[in-house]
């Protein structure tokens, strides 16, 4: 079920991004489903050194609490596993995750410039242009401090 998640929303479950290539459906992670066991939010992450990566977040119905819910569940495991902080890549173009995380305190860490033409190597099937027009290139590092 969570095989079929990542390849319909993204093509495969591989995520390549600037910290590593991550097989998503052999993550640890949440899942919200509704009442025909349809996945309607999931989250992955891994937890290294005191730090969690969240490696996907994906919503099917945005503004209804679903990824807030499932960011809460990873920070809450994230504080009772001991970590100090949390992380994330995103894309340039991926507009509504860079307001949807700011407003949950997380804060641009680092900016990989041309970074998503090295994934590209890895994944071709990663689109050069989003569907709003934004040309896909760098990826920005959101951290957010859970002391």
């Amino acid at each position: 079920m969570i095989t079929d998640f990542f390849i319909c929303n993204w093509g495969t479950p591989q995520m390549v991004i600037s910290s590593g290539i991550y097989q998503c459906d052999e993550l640890d992670g949440f899942a919200i489903v509704d009442h025909k066991e349809k996945i309607m939010g999931l989250i992955t992450y891994v937890i290294s050194d005191n730090e969690c990566e969240i490696i996907s977040l994906d919503s099917k119905d945005e503004n209804k609490g679903i990824g807030t819910t499932l960011l809460n569940q990873v920070e809450a495991v994230s504080r009772k596993s001991g970590c100090c902080k949390i992380k994330l890549v995103t894309t340039n173009d991926n507009l509504h995750a860079f307001l949807f995380y700011q407003k949950k305190g997380y804060q641009i860490a680092k900016i990989f410039p041309n970074s998503v033409e090295k994934a590209r190597i890895v994944k071709p099937e990663i689109p050069k242009v989003a569907d709003n027009g934004i040309p896909i290139r760098d990826e920005i590092l959101f951290e957010k401090s859970i002391l």
